[in-house]
């Protein structure tokens, strides 16, 4: 049964929706989403990438499976708030150790349940992504929406150095074949588990670190991490990963990662209108020809008016033809736009992490070669 207690969300473009109180009692802002993923609602909470983001999941019974301490992407739940059609009273799962409500009444998340997820859906779909808010202890409407009116947009926000780490640390003490300098720019740690499980001996370094500090480091490669916000606004990464393309390292990007990466080779970024979230998005890869089911989370993407010439476009999404893939010319430098390591969603795209290897394999050969 539902906790019966009232809870209102209210969108940008005066829209409201009632319903009841589902994880805290509170009031929270942020830019509304929407995941198409029937499962793995923990680790969409708990994803940097939807940092000032009220989720909103399209299937409509959530919370069946109750939550773990595994099945985590950060070190907290991430998302501002969150929205359901229905959650469910009782979990069934040997892995379980709790209710998804009492885990968001523990991390002081607030959300919403009982409305009309499909309207809600149908509304951003058509309109665009917007700010909205929740509440359950202020239902006064008019208050609310001088509230929401004063929340800044998404646009231009950088929030990779809200999420990132404070300062640089070890993934795992285990000796690898290949250094990896991985930014943090809000990565999720099945990035850094199957980078271990490849053989890199990991160092995760913030947000705003230099080109000198990650050289002083000396990798085999560099990882550019997924995050939140808007990539144009995160000038000091672009700034770095110039200076590292300068040097010929061998980078890999994800989501946010690889935004910044075709910022610093001299594209552009627009804001999506509703953003591409869930476990079942399809991208074509131009070089096999096969087409991928993906895991994607992100509201930005790269411009393909004006685009560089020292870019090539390697995968394109199905669904909107947007870029989600590219690999600089004449430089041992690729990101995707979506999320090979899934957690939640398919594993279409692990092959990435084994082309990242060879890259980094080739690279440190040459290197050998040049000393000797």
């Amino acid at each position: 049964m539902y906790n019966k207690k009232e809870a209102i969300l209210i969108l940008d473009n005066g829209r409201i929706f009632k319903g009841y109180v589902f994880g805290k009692e509170g009031t929270t802002i942020g830019e509304v989403c929407f995941n198409t993923g029937m499962t793995g609602y923990q680790e969409i909470l708990t994803d940097p990438s939807y940092c000032g983001q009220l989720v909103t999941m399209t299937y409509p019974h959530i919370g069946n499976y109750g939550t773990n301490n595994e099945d985590i992407e950060s070190n907290q739940i991430q998302v501002s708030g969150f929205i359901i059609k229905e959650g469910s009273d009782y979990y069934s799962n040997y892995r379980a150790t709790d209710s998804l409500d009492n885990t968001l009444k523990e991390n002081n998340i607030v959300g919403i349940q009982g409305l009309d997820t499909r309207a809600l859906v149908k509304c951003i779909r058509n309109e665009g992504a917007m700010n909205g808010i929740i509440s359950s202890n202020i239902l006064d409407e008019k208050k609310l929406n001088q509230m929401l009116k004063e929340h800044p947009s998404m646009k231009g926000m950088d929030l990779a150095i809200k999420v990132t780490c404070k300062k640089n640390y070890k993934w795992n003490t285990s000796k690898g074949e290949f250094k990896v300098a991985a930014i943090d720019y809000g990565i999720k740690y099945n990035i850094l588990r199957l980078l271990e499980d490849a053989g890199c001996s990991i160092a995760v370094f913030p947000a705003n670190v230099t080109s000198n500090e990650i050289k002083q480091f000396k990798p085999d490669g560099v990882f550019l991490s997924n995050g939140p916000g808007d990539p144009a606004a995160v000038s000091y990464a672009i700034k770095t990963v110039q200076e590292l393309l300068a040097d010929k390292i061998p980078i890999f990007g994800i989501c946010l990662g690889h935004l910044i990466l075709s910022l610093a080779v001299g594209a552009k970024t627009y804001k999506l209108k509703f953003g591409h979230r869930g476990c079942n998005h399809p991208v074509i890869n131009h070089d096999s020809g096969i087409i991928e089911i993906t895991s994607q989370n992100h509201g930005f993407a790269v411009d393909s008016n004006n685009f560089p010439s020292n870019i090539i476009v390697t995968h394109t999404s199905l669904n909107d033809k947007t870029i989600e893939g590219i690999q600089v010319k004449e430089s041992p430098a690729f990101s995707v736009q979506y999320h090979p390591e899934s957690s939640p969603g398919p594993h279409d795209s692990r092959y990435l992490f084994k082309k990242f290897i060879e890259l980094m394999k080739k690279h440190k050969n040459q290197f050998k070669h040049a000393k000797t």
